[in-house]
């Protein structure tokens, strides 16, 4: 990248303007302290807001990602550190090889799988390959520099700072970094939804022993079925989202406005952080970033806003080997004996003798034993499975987040998303300053037809592929080896022309639907089975947000204010189908009592007042919102309802609760119970038993399950033993309102749920999780007037040793 004399020149007036005696004489003497490590090397100016939110300037992208990776540093040391220690596969070795990880990487059951899988990939050259192949295809030279100046930033902190974070302090495992292992994590992240998901079948692969005597038997293709739509179902993942944009053709001023509400996990290495990344004269951008990752994935410019979410489509595939009766590490294609490749992989195990084991890969990937418990793929004698992840061969991410920070309107940005085509597996929600408003599923998919799975898949894929997008293909044959889309920037992917895109229409919706009901009242259609389902039944968030935003843009005159109170409405899509007829039969049931499933009877009569009384919403102080959200855990998920799904009412349906089925008045007189027994009123308030610890004191969280079709979604595990709802695990991360008035400044209100960081001892730690919970916000500080005008505004210039 080229280095302007106007842009060296623009970085020294920041540099100046964030000086003490340009401030105001209140922040240069409380606010605006500033530090000043040693000189030399890569450096950046950071200037910290209110939150520890940090804004950071640098001259170039090497010394942006250096003040990224020194500002994430400072606020997540021990998570980060924690991840590095995960793709250099040494789990084991620090933490011992039972243990099991914290999953934001992999789906490894073990420290030792995960390490098994990570060391792999080093040890195989995988990333480093990806980095040596030219753009596009490989990563650009910008995004190079932003990785070797995160690596630079973190050790800079390492050297410069003691660790307080009690989670970290003094661990031999918190150590520098190289640009190779932040790489390898963006790695992880691309693979999180093929071979990351499948670490533990990819790790316990083994042939057949000789002379074995039983034989596992094959998958069945309709438990295959099942196990593969509830593995790939988006709506039902830890990772989630929400996200609407909305066109000029509904707003107040006619500009285009976006929420975004991604759920991501509370705790560990996929959390985000909250920034914003100047290099003057080429990029400004404030948003979130995955720990770990130096540019900004979800985020707003001066004039543009775009948000993503998990999206339906499966980036992965199978294919069924035939393998040579005489050599089950042979497999044939074509009539030809091809020989499996052996990857021989040493992890060092603490208190223990290193562990050596051998993966098996082939022409489509590695072999795979399971896509989790309920999916086994038995290696037999005469059969395996390969995996094939495209992602594997993309390390394009960080070049999509820059074309779309850099982007000046959803134009720019759906051509930048054609050009670098590195997102794995989200769809992008996108509004801009002109009005215009945007979803694409413009993601990295196994190029596979549905006219290809007609003709390739093998029995078990013609289950799995109509059921969840999974296809299973004849490995026996080379013209089953999935297509290359035109304008694909790599071999075996779809290329721009088959992304579902919808332009410019009132609203552009998800939910972690498919891209089918984007706006009900312009459905997309046409898309591979691959992409996802059309015309089937929808979840209900799904179904909630699109009553919700398609009721907001036919009322119009829109503002961030009303993306703000849709944020916090809470309202309980699944109370208000249910909830007053299961009052009603409730208050129906002879005597007052329902028969529990262990054949008991309760009295249900309190319950049928509070679910009367509930208010249908799940705020921190709704009584009856943890009685319904009990009693709809407890109903079964088949023949809830009495009028079913019709395609040509998608958002209505299926609706009216059957109460005359035998197991409503079960599920009942079993909530009851269960309520009872952990000592919990039937009208609590949710808050008191759905919150989150911060220095030993319980913060109330706003919000409700997936199940309930809660737009603020959030999630705990059940633990009645100890009163209730554990700690929230995963819900609302990074959420984002954003819009324009035409004063140049946008109009933008942020919440980072569960606050900057993860150190306890950080100023940082709970303060905007308190905020959430008051279901309060942050003025977005974007413009230099904003930010100098920040009553807690502190400069910090960080420079790297030499």
């Amino acid at each position: 990248m080229r280095t302007t004399r106007f842009r060296r020149l623009l970085v020294a007036a920041v540099a100046l303007l964030t000086g003490s005696a340009a401030l105001p004489a209140a922040a240069a003497s409380q606010h605006g302290r500033q530090e000043h490590p040693s000189h030399g090397g890569l450096s950046a100016v950071i200037r910290y807001t209110e939150y520890g939110i940090p804004h950071i300037v640098a001259e170039d992208y090497a010394d942006l990602g250096f003040g990224t990776g020194w500002a994430q540093a400072a606020d997540q040391v021990c998570t980060l550190a924690d991840g590095f220690v995960t793709v250099r596969g040494e789990r084991s070795r620090w933490f011992g090889a039972k243990a099991a990880p914290d999953f934001s990487l992999s789906s490894a059951s073990t420290n030792l799988s995960s390490d098994l899988f990570f060391r792999g990939v080093r040890q195989s050259g995988t990333v480093e390959r990806l980095l040596a192949e030219p753009a596009p295809r490989g990563p650009s030279r910008a995004a190079k520099d932003l990785n070797r100046g995160f690596a630079a930033g973190y050790n800079a902190w390492l050297r410069q700072h003691r660790v307080t974070d009690p989670a970290c302090r003094g661990a031999a495992w918190v150590r520098p970094v190289t640009e190779l292992d932040v790489a390898a994590r963006l790695f992880a992240f691309a693979v999180l939804g093929g071979e990351g998901r499948a670490v533990d079948g990819v790790t316990a692969a083994a042939p057949p022993a000789p002379g074995t005597g039983s034989v596992p038997p094959a998958p069945d293709p309709g438990r295959a079925a099942g196990a593969a739509r509830a593995l790939f179902s988006a709506e039902d993942a830890d990772m989630g989202s929400n996200a609407v944009a909305f066109s000029g053709a509904t707003t107040a001023g006619g500009r285009g406005l976006l929420l975004g509400n991604p759920h991501y996990p509370w705790q560990g290495g996929r959390r985000f952080w909250q920034v914003q990344q100047t290099v003057p004269g080429e990029l400004d951008v404030m948003g979130a970033s995955l720990l770990g990752s130096p540019d900004v994935q979800i985020g707003h410019t001066a004039r543009f806003a775009w948000s993503h979410t998990v999206s339906t489509g499966v980036p992965m595939n199978l294919h069924q080997l035939t393998l040579d009766p005489a050599d089950p590490t042979v497999y044939l294609v074509d009539g030809a004996r091809e020989r499996m490749t052996r990857r021989t992989v040493a992890v060092a195990v603490r208190g223990g003798p290193p562990v050596t084991r051998t993966q098996w890969w082939t022409r489509y990937g590695p072999v795979v034993t399971s896509l989790g418990p309920a999916l086994p793929l038995p290696w037999t004698a005469t059969t395996a499975y390969a995996l094939n992840d495209p992602n594997a061969g993309n390390l394009r991410m960080s070049d999509t987040s820059l074309g779309l920070a850099r982007a000046r309107d959803t134009a720019g940005a759906l051509a930048a998303l054609d050009r670098t085509q590195g997102l794995p597996w989200v769809n992008t929600i996108a509004a801009d300053s002109a009005g215009h408003s945007l979803y694409t599923q413009a993601q990295v998919l196994p190029g596979i037809t549905d006219e290809l799975a007609r003709r390739c898949s093998t029995p078990l894929g013609r289950a799995t592929y109509p059921a969840s997008g999974l296809a299973v293909l004849d490995g026996a044959r080379g013209d089953c080896a999935p297509g290359t889309g035109s304008g694909a920037v790599q071999p075996g992917i779809f290329g721009p022309a088959h992304m579902p895109v919808l332009k410019d229409a009132p609203y552009a919706e998800n939910s972690n639907g498919s891209a089918w009901l984007s706006n009900a009242d312009r459905p997309l259609t046409g898309y591979e089975r691959i992409f996802g389902t059309a015309a089937a039944e929808a979840g209900l968030r799904t179904r909630g947000a699109i009553e919700d935003v398609s009721a907001m843009a036919r009322r119009g005159r829109l503002t961030v204010a009303d993306l703000q109170r849709q944020q916090f409405a809470d309202r309980v899509p699944a109370g208000d189908l249910a909830a007053a007829d299961a009052a009603k039969a409730c208050a129906a049931l002879p005597g007052g009592t329902a028969t529990g499933s262990d054949g008991r009877a309760v009295d249900v009569r309190d319950a049928c007042r509070v679910l009367a009384r509930w208010d249908r919403t799940v705020r921190t102080g709704s009584r009856g919102a943890l009685l319904f959200d009990r009693l709809w855990r407890h109903l079964p998920g088949d023949g809830l309802w009495k009028v079913p799904f019709s395609a040509a009412d998608p958002v209505r349906t299926p609706n009216t609760l059957d109460t005359a089925a035998p197991a409503f008045a079960t599920a009942l007189a079993d909530t009851v119970a269960e309520l009872r027994a952990a000592g919990i009123a039937l009208d609590a308030p949710l808050g008191e038993h759905q919150f989150v610890v911060r220095d030993g004191e319980r913060i109330p969280v706003p919000g409700g399950t997936e199940a309930l079709g809660v737009w603020n979604k959030v999630e705990s595990a059940w633990d009645p033993a100890h009163g209730g709802y554990a700690e929230v695990s995963t819900g609302s991360s990074y959420i984002q309102a954003v819009g324009w008035d035409g004063s140049g400044c946008p109009v933008a209100r942020t919440l980072l749920t569960y606050s900057q960081s993860s150190n306890p001892l950080s100023a940082h730690h709970s303060d905007q999780t308190r905020l959430f919970s008051a279901q309060k916000w942050v003025t977005s500080r974007f413009c230099e007037k904003d930010i100098l005008a920040s009553p807690a505004l502190r400069v910090v210039r960080v420079h790297e040793h030499r």
